[in-house]
């Protein structure tokens, strides 16, 4: 089965994101759940723990060099996820979405060793979060905080969780009503043109501020301590921190 990628950009400028019953099944299915996760951009809540951990810089995050990896580490079963919804006819959709520009992910590395992450779409100034994974402590907490953190500086209004869990709860996520939701999604998407022979272009101008400092190699990116109000933003762990406990 094949997704058209304007077809599931479109799913999602309306609420509708595609699910299927396991890793191997055949048939995808789209949601529109009826209560949505969301986690307000000025509302993630950082604990002191978290935030000592990216203040020392324990993990370094990048963005967009490893989106294949992160999408695979996704669908992987684990010992309290024994199967998952990402089917092969997703994954193979959320790379083409990718390489459109409009799919993105979060890297969270332990020297050279990824070891968690996330993976979404942005269009306009909405992020539609799809999956995190974690392969060590507190990893996918800190591509969280350092997603939120770039969001903010990118002019993001809307981070779709669309489902609630106890740690999205945690880390500040609220749950708000399908209506209050589509008012949200409806401001964030705003004069993105996705009309039948739309050109797919990538996601915009707020997804590039957000997300291409990080994809830089380090020679390219210049000193991982800027002041965070520069052209690149916060892309330190001291930086993160700061910018997420004026308001946390």
């Amino acid at each position: 089965m094949m997704i058209d990628p304007l077809v599931l950009l479109q799913a999602y400028s309306i609420g509708v994101f595609p699910m299927a019953d396991d890793r191997d099944a055949q048939e995808v299915y789209w949601v529109e759940p009826k209560r949505r996760a969301i986690l307000p951009l000025d509302g993630f809540h950082l604990s002191h723990s978290l935030s000592k951990v990216i203040r020392r810089d324990r993990f370094r995050v990048t963005a967009n060099r490893a989106f294949a990896r992160i999408l695979a580490l996704c669908a992987e079963s684990a010992d309290d996820r024994p199967s998952t919804w990402i089917n092969h006819a997703i994954e193979r959709a959320y790379r083409h979405l990718h390489e459109a520009g409009f799919a993105h992910s979060v890297e969270v590395w332990e020297g050279e060793e990824l070891v968690g992450g996330l993976y979404g779409v942005a269009l306009g100034r909405a992020f539609f979060g799809e999956s995190m994974v974690s392969r060590r402590t507190d990893a996918s907490k800190v591509a969280l905080a350092w997603l939120v953190a770039r969001m903010r500086f990118g002019g993001f209004t809307l981070l779709d969780c669309q489902f609630m869990t106890d740690h999205l709860r945690s880390m500040g996520a609220v749950e708000i009503s399908q209506r209050d939701y589509l008012q949200l999604l409806g401001g964030a998407v705003a004069g993105v043109e996705l009309g039948a022979g739309a050109a797919l272009s990538g996601s915009g101008a707020a997804a590039s501020l957000a997300f291409d400092p990080l994809a830089l190699e380090p020679a390219a990116a210049g000193s991982p301590l800027p002041p965070i109000l520069t052209v690149s933003g916060p892309v330190s762990g001291h930086s993160i921190a700061q910018l997420l406990t004026q308001t946390s």
